[in-house]
């Protein structure tokens, strides 16, 4: 983690209180600009006085924001400046984006459900739900993508890997938070969550 910079004023007292949240709103922007990922509340508290809520000043933010074509998102407690939605086609009109695709299978989106829902889950939880192996190859790419991570060891005897989702996991599929995961119930009821799928 960057260390504060010894030449950073953070609490600005020689600017009158509306010029120092003016700039505190100003830093907290370029700080999310400038991040390839979601910023969380202590890194932006590292460039704000300690007089300065980042809730507010991230609230006035968005509000600041509010007729522009990107917005602030809050991903896992965090946040990050994202293009609105109903601005993807002229993106991918005129942006090269092709390499951000997930390019997931239908079985590689179950088998991300799966973990979601059911973290941290081992491969051989993973074979109870679907009825058969989930193979190395398989969690390779959810990894590699990001999507997955190694949770804590499982106390079963071994210790096999667990696995859970990640940050990159929300971002994909545009979640503050697991808790903003459908209602497995309904997911239960349409038969797209407790259903083995073939691969």
């Amino acid at each position: 983690m960057a260390k504060d910079s010894p030449d950073l004023d953070r609490e600005l007292i020689d600017l009158p209180p509306e010029l120092r949240w003016r700039e505190w709103m100003r830093r907290v922007e370029a700080v999310l600009f400038a991040s390839a990922s979601p910023v969380s509340r202590d890194a932006l508290g590292r460039v704000v006085g300690q007089a300065a809520s980042v809730d507010l000043l991230v609230e006035d933010l968005s509000a600041e924001l509010a007729e522009r074509s990107y917005e602030i998102a809050c991903v896992a407690d965090a946040w990050m400046l994202r293009t609105r939605t109903a601005y993807a086609p002229v993106i991918r009109a005129a942006a090269n984006v092709s390499d951000q695709a997930l390019d997931l299978s239908e079985f590689d989106v179950a088998v991300l459900a799966a973990v979601a829902y059911h973290q941290p889950v081992t491969r051989d939880g993973l074979k109870d739900i679907f009825g058969k192996e989930i193979s190395r190859d398989l969690i390779g790419r959810l990894h590699v993508r990001k999507l997955i991570a190694t949770g804590p060891r499982s106390p079963r005897r071994g210790a096999p890997y667990t696995f859970v989702t990640t940050q990159q996991f929300l971002l994909a599929f545009d979640l503050e938070s697991l808790r903003d995961l459908p209602d497995r119930e309904q997911l239960d009821d349409a038969g797209i969550v407790g259903t083995p799928m073939a691969q």
